[in-house]
């Protein structure tokens, strides 16, 4: 019995998450095309359409689930569940509630000056906002392509610990005054809410659909070329080297090295694909992903618009501390996960 689940999550893992079927197919377009699919030139042909095919189908049906389920989250409504929770509560409840919001950090932002605006704590919407961009049910499937499900589940619960714990200590410090005066003086306005019915709900998960997946491919085919480069073409002695064991400050490289770029977990991907292949720790790729997600140079600032330089400073400490733990965690636990 446990070895028939085994080899069904095995199927279920590599041939309808990891879609191994089309990367097999994908091969045999290129050796019928008279190039080697295992040379550089053929490895890179195959790796950049069965990356590129793989994301945006799996976006596609992961965008359309989440933005049903976030129908149900109106931010009104979401400020009003939140507006039940106190103290560590409010903060788990705002760190779930960013699972099932939009991918990028940028995305985020706008919710986050809506719900301060509001009056909910400050603590509260840093854990909304750090775990919104971090940790949502497409990386947990994502991650289960690539990684498996061991590292997908402790990967998102790590997010989530940072999450609310990076939002209790802001609230701690009690930094209200931090957050511009504008957005301070703000209020919500009482909207009701339109019940949407089944038709509604499909209308607009499609139309989030079509809206992402036009914001996001650009990001992707950068991505995925940048791992087709890496996997084909880079040296596996010069990853390992910068990257891999013998580097005890990898994590913090990659960690910084992310902060520069803007991407969403469905470019990062296939950067982090490709350096994991090559020989990097399992560590160092996660901490590239969460920084390229979590602490992009354009969400900085987007956020410096709305709060204080100290506390975006202690925002941006918070969540960088927070990956560094975490990659050096997953260093130290990679043989036992992968």
């Amino acid at each position: 019995m446990i070895r028939a689940w085994e080899a069904g999550w095995s199927f279920f893992q590599n041939e309808v998450l990891g879609m191994k079927w089309l990367d097999r197919w994908i091969g045999g377009i290129v050796e019928a095309a008279g190039l080697d699919a295992a040379s550089r030139i053929g490895g890179s042909i195959r790796f950049f359409f069965y990356d590129v095919i793989k994301i945006m189908v799996l976006l596609g049906v992961l965008i359309w689930i989440i933005s049903y389920i976030q129908s149900y989250f109106p931010p009104e409504r979401t400020k009003k569940i939140l507006g039940r929770f106190r103290g560590l509560g409010a903060n788990c409840a705002a760190a779930l509630l960013g699972t099932v919001t939009p991918f990028c950090s940028c995305s985020s932002i706008p919710l986050f000056i809506g719900f301060t605006g509001a009056g909910l704590p400050l603590g509260v919407t840093f854990s909304f906002l750090i775990s919104s961009p971090m940790v949502d049910l497409g990386s947990l499937v994502l991650l289960m392509s690539i990684f498996g499900w061991k590292v997908a589940v402790v990967y998102v619960v790590l997010g989530l610990v940072i999450a609310v714990a990076g939002g209790t200590l802001i609230e701690t410090l009690h930094l209200e005054d931090q957050v511009e005066e504008f957005i301070r003086r703000g209020h919500a306005v009482e909207l009701p809410q339109e019940e949407l019915g089944f038709r509604d709900r499909m209308g607009y998960a499609w139309t989030q659909v079509v809206s992402t997946a036009k914001k996001v491919a650009p990001y992707v085919l950068v991505g995925v070329g940048i791992g087709a480069l890496i996997h084909n073409w880079i040296p596996e002695a010069w990853i390992v080297k910068v990257l891999g064991t013998g580097n005890p400050f990898g994590v913090i490289i990659a960690a910084l090295a992310g902060v520069p770029m803007y991407a969403d977990i469905f470019g990062t991907i296939p950067i982090a694909e490709a350096l994991l292949a090559k020989g990097a720790r399992l560590g160092v790729v996660l901490s590239f992903m969460m920084g390229v997600t979590t602490l992009s140079l354009p969400s900085m600032i987007m956020l410096r618009k709305a709060v204080k330089p100290k506390l975006l400073g202690i925002f941006a400490a918070i969540c960088t501390a927070g990956i560094i733990a975490v990659g050096y965690f997953f260093n130290a636990i990679q043989n036992l996960i992968l």
